[in-house]
């Protein structure tokens, strides 16, 4: 679609030329004025002409029709000027010869702006969790917002860094060691895992609120941890390795890998160069005790460096690490999914970047999302009011599979069609929202199987591969022939898929994907159900449809593996 815009827009920037060439309207200006219309009646595309009549000295209505009247292109099947708008009904014909080509011969790449990211990295932050505490459903977002975004840059060519940012510092491993001299033993450690660890942390907060000394114990656990106690380190790597070992199964389940997995413990010798910077600089202040960089003339509280007891703060690792990363990674861009909830924090650090005189300040990109409560209720580890990721998706799994062995008993690999579609069905349905939106999480809405849901689409794509099985040999040189408006339908909705793409990476926004996958769907299976396909009614048109039918399949498979849902052939 973008190549047709570019055409469209060039003939239009011509004609408008003739009404006023001192205006020096150019067709990329024209482009980015051509909107989709809410009405399919009114035009596959349209161009409002309201914005074009102060620089050409005409009315909208005038100039609508003065376009119309001479406009001529072979991708578009007529025109027509109506009420301040030049309305454009797009070619079935055109369509087919171009989607159809385009999608064969790009296949995988079909829909990638690679020459976005050539020669451009990005570093994404994202998933992060804090050592020993469950993966949880609150970390489902960042997780799969955070690759997504990898997967879409990644698409579009650029070379793309994962970090799992991972929570294995602070002042709960100090609470841990207690915990754990308190009540702790390695064989129930071993047996338990994570689960077991979670444990320990939810009864040693509890103590806490009964015995607030337990607190001053924790901290001076942790302090001598931040020492190289012996003892406290070894318990510590243990403590971290028994919650990798656990994560490493949700991140299979979801097909994800990280490139490096670097937590906050690898920057504890890299924070005082940047304090001893920002002190060098002049920009630390002592406010009560505690080390503060000023940002009220910025319109922001103080960001806290250094507690009075000298120990450092979120913003001081994540400083040094910026600063570190981009010295290993040279990065273009740096991103950051967390919470909305944390939104000040990165406005305070990044602003702290740039007065440090870090000419990448402005390469630096958080990308907020909302909360997820279960039934209005938040999520809290230490309270134990949490719905366990690995729960969740077996849960999924099982429902699918369930209904795979009452309607297609004799499924070959039946338990990992289920894992894909039962984990799929999680992961849509949280990319299905906007991710600044809070989400009230329904187990009964999320396992869905009717209605806009992540079976729906891998059902689509199955009905593709059955189809494309069932057929005879696919010939792609053949003439295609368009007959119905399902099939034009279609045809638009695969000629999108780069727009999509450039879209979802611009507003580092999975949804829009998601959003659009649907659009595919839909397209097709009206498609699937209003025009015979093997049995249409001559070689020609069945040849088109087949064609049409592996288009589908390709753009939804590219799709797919920007959302990080499986492809699956039979369901």
């Amino acid at each position: 679609m973008i190549t047709i815009k570019s055409t469209i827009s060039a003939k239009i920037a011509e004609i408008l030329k003739t009404i006023n060439a001192d205006a020096a309207i150019e067709a990329e200006t024209v482009r980015e004025m051509l909107e989709y219309p809410p009405d399919e009646k009114m035009g596959d595309l349209a161009l409002p002409c309201f914005k074009l009549s102060k620089l050409l000295r005409m009315a909208p209505v005038k100039i609508a029709a003065t376009i119309a009247e001479s406009f001529e292109a072979d991708c578009v099947e007529r025109a027509e000027a109506l009420n301040g708008y030049f309305n454009i009904y797009l070619s079935g014909a055109y369509l087919a010869g171009k989607v159809v080509g385009e999608v064969a011969e790009k296949g995988e790449k079909y829909g990638a702006p690679t020459e976005m990211g050539q020669g451009k990295t990005v570093v994404l932050d994202y998933s992060s969790p804090n050592v020993a505490k469950p993966f949880h459903i609150g970390h489902l977002g960042t997780t799969v917002i955070g690759h997504s975004l990898k997967k879409l840059h990644e698409f579009a060519g650029y070379k793309c860094v994962g970090i799992n940012y991972l929570g294995d510092w602070g002042t709960q491993f100090g609470k841990l060691i207690v915990a754990y001299h308190k009540w702790g033993n390695a064989e129930a450690i071993e047996a338990g895992g994570v689960d077991a660890l979670v444990e320990l942390y939810v009864k040693i907060n509890n103590a806490i609120n009964d015995d607030p000394a337990l607190a001053d114990e924790a901290r001076a656990e942790f302090r001598k941890l931040e020492d190289g106690d012996e003892e406290n380190i070894k318990l510590w790597r243990w403590f971290v390795d028994i919650s990798l070992a656990e994560y490493q199964k949700t991140y299979k389940q979801l097909g994800i890998e990280f490139d490096s997995y670097k937590g906050e413990s690898f920057y504890t010798d890299k924070m005082p160069a940047q304090v001893q910077k920002l002190r060098d600089m002049g920009l630390l202040k002592i406010d009560d005790g505690a080390s503060i960089v000023d940002l009220e003339p910025y319109g922001m509280t103080p960001c806290l460096i250094l507690k009075r007891d000298g120990s450092t703060l979120y913003p001081t690792r994540d400083i040094a690490a910026a600063v570190y990363r981009k010295e290993t990674y040279d990065f273009d861009k740096m991103i950051y999914v967390t919470s909305a909830g944390q939104s000040l924090h990165f406005a305070q650090w990044f602003k702290v970047v740039e007065l440090m005189g870090y000419e990448w300040f402005d390469k630096l990109v958080h990308v907020p999302y909302g909360t997820v409560s279960i039934n209005g209720e938040k999520l809290a580890t230490r309270t134990g009011n949490v719905i366990l990721l690995r729960d969740l998706f077996a849960e999924s799994i099982a429902k699918v599979e369930s209904i795979m062995k009452e309607k297609n008993p004799d499924l070959p690999d039946m338990d990992k069609v289920s894992e894909a579609v039962g984990v799929g069905a999680i992961v849509f349905y949280y990319l299905s929202n906007n991710r600044i939106r809070d989400i009230n999480f329904m187990m009964e809405d999320a396992l869905s199987f009717e209605g806009n849901t992540g079976p729906y689409v891998q059902y689509t794509y199955a009905r593709t591969c059955s189809v494309l099985a069932k057929s005879p040999e696919l010939d792609m040189n053949a003439e295609l022939s368009v007959t119905t408006a399902d099939e034009t339908a279609l045809l638009k909705t695969l000629s999108r898929f780069e727009e999509v793409v450039r879209e979802a990476i611009a507003a580092y926004e999975p949804s829009i994907v998601t959003r659009y996958i649907l659009d595919v769907a839909g397209a097709y299976n009206r498609f699937y159900h209003n025009c015979s396909i093997l049995g249409a009614e001559n070689e020609q048109i069945r040849n088109t449809r087949l064609a049409l039918t592996r288009a589908a399949q390709t753009v939804l498979g590219n799709a797919f593996g920007l959302i990080c849902l499986a492809k699956t052939e039979k369901i």
